[in-house]
């Protein structure tokens, strides 16, 4: 088959590269803004700006001929600039399906999220037919709302594509380590102090879905493979508390109110101290538990790594400073923040890194 991946640098494009090229059979072909070095990783690169004036054309000369196109491309900074990121994640879906259409491609796998999900303020477990309406407070939440709308209105007219959308929770890996770090925290801290927290503030009434990105990637092959269509939750077990998170830091639990901890971390956000929006604080609360059923009747899928064992493999390695080989995983350090900082201005403002 050949596969076309686009945002193949990132913490699941890789992942999902990785799974793919271990079937001798397919044809990867990875689309990101900055490819890697050539190398013999069994992946044809090839570079494609989605936000670009001809991303549309330059998409569909890549999907030509393709089998599958799974669409990951995302952004997560700058969080003082919404209009970027939708750019980015609802205007680059829109390309991706304009492209499909355009050159044909019978099968489309879209990453999207639990953040799709609306509101669930309880324990129970959905299944995919719960509302994909969003948080209306999290900017992440009402693109991927958003870009799974524009998913409604491809299939709606009936242009003979199949589409699967993929709706994990919160997506781990050791490589990706210092990128989700550049995320949440201010570039001037040194990734060794999170071995050495006291106590970390949370509600204890947190509880998250988790799954390691190369569980996410073997759920996309399979999809690929047998051409699976409609949405599957995918999350490993058991669901990820605030227990668990402060022991996977070696810290005391303290137990804060989640209106507290949004008001700090807003406070802190608007003063431009660390990236981390507050409407991440709401979706985190707000994001339901997921049933899995589907993935496992349909696609036979079953997560090799446990919720808690993929959060203490990616806490372990944002301590040591661990990274990935492409740009988008490159490693970070307080010397790169700053670095980066005055060339480019700080990563809530400047552009997707």
């Amino acid at each position: 088959m050949r596969i076309v991946v686009t945002g193949a640098t990132g913490n699941i494009g890789s992942a999902v590269c990785r799974r793919l090229v271990e079937d001798d059979t397919h044809q990867v072909v990875g689309l990101a803004r900055r490819v890697p070095e050539a190398g013999s990783t069994g992946v044809t690169w090839r570079s494609v700006d989605v936000t670009g004036p001809d991303a549309e054309r330059a998409l569909a000369d890549a999907f030509a001929g393709a089998d599958a196109v799974v669409h990951l491309v995302w952004g997560f900074q700058p969080s003082h600039r919404p209009e970027r990121l939708e750019e980015v994640g609802v205007g680059g879906t829109r390309r991706v399906l304009r492209a499909v259409a355009a050159a044909g491609v019978p099968h489309l796998v879209h990453l999207s999220s639990v953040g799709a999900y609306a509101p669930q303020h309880d324990d129970r477990r959905v299944t995919e037919d719960h509302p994909a309406t969003g948080v209306p407070t999290s900017v992440y939440s009402r693109h991927k709302a958003a870009a799974e709308r524009l998913l409604d209105e491809h299939e709606a007219a009936g242009l003979g594509t199949v589409v699967t959308r993929m709706r994990p929770g919160i997506v781990v890996q050791r490589s990706a380590a210092s990128a989700l770090l550049r995320y949440g925290l201010p570039g001037w801290l040194p990734s060794s102090l999170l071995g050495h927290l006291p106590v970390l503030p949370l509600d204890r009434d947190l509880a998250i879905p988790v799954v390691h990105a190369d569980d996410v990637a073997d759920a996309v092959a399979r999809a690929v493979e047998r051409t699976a269509g409609g949405p599957f939750n995918l999350a490993a077990e058991p669901p990820l508390t605030a227990a668990d998170i402060a022991r996977a830091f070696g810290a005391r639990l303290l137990p804060v109110p989640s209106g507290a901890l949004r008001a700090a971390v807003s406070a802190s956000w608007h003063a431009r101290v660390q990236p981390l929006d507050p409407g991440w604080i709401d979706l985190a609360f707000a994001v339901p538990l997921l049933d899995c059923g589907r993935a496992r009747t349909e696609l036979g899928w079953v997560p090799r790594t446990s919720a808690t064992d993929a959060f203490g493999e990616v806490v372990a390695a944002m301590v040591e400073g661990a990274s990935g080989p492409t740009a988008s995983l490159r490693r970070r350090t307080p010397v790169g923040a700053l670095a980066d900082a005055l060339r480019s201005g700080p990563v809530s403002r400047r552009e997707v890194p």
